[in-house]
């Protein structure tokens, strides 16, 4: 076995420009009405075992992920980008394969002279620095 064959294969994943409609916000109207997020995530994971198999148990299933975030997002209602954020985050860490995780979330219109404001929330598990 070579020295390159025994090296964990990183996959990254990217989640583009998710858009989703939900409570967000502290204001009486931002309480009942919902407002356009728009989600940007990406994460890292060993993908070793899933080249070797080719199996989607072997890899993260984005697609079942996506559907549990999309479930997250618009049946709950935030007070917070922050703690979108952090839901979203806690969401893909339960998935214990996940090395890496960075959420941003657009809130289009939210200030009147710019197109959006944003948050980033990042996520880094212990004793993988070697492996990012």
């Amino acid at each position: 076995m070579s020295r390159q064959d025994s090296m964990p294969q990183i996959a990254t994943i990217r989640i583009k420009n998710l858009r989703l409609r939900t409570f967000i916000g502290f204001n009486e109207e931002e309480k009942t009405k919902k407002q356009d997020v728009i989600i940007n995530i990406e994460l890292r994971y060993d993908a070793t075992l899933a080249k070797q198999s080719d199996s989607v148990a072997d890899a993260c299933n984005y697609k079942i992920l996506t559907k549990k975030i999309i479930a997250l997002v618009e049946e709950q209602a935030f007070d917070l980008l922050e703690k979108m954020a952090g839901d979203i985050i806690d969401l893909i860490t339960d998935i214990g394969k996940i090395h890496y995780a960075s959420v941003e979330i657009d809130k289009p219109h939210a200030l009147r002279f710019a197109d959006s404001v944003s948050i980033k929330m990042d996520y880094k598990k212990a004793n993988c620095e070697g492996v990012l």
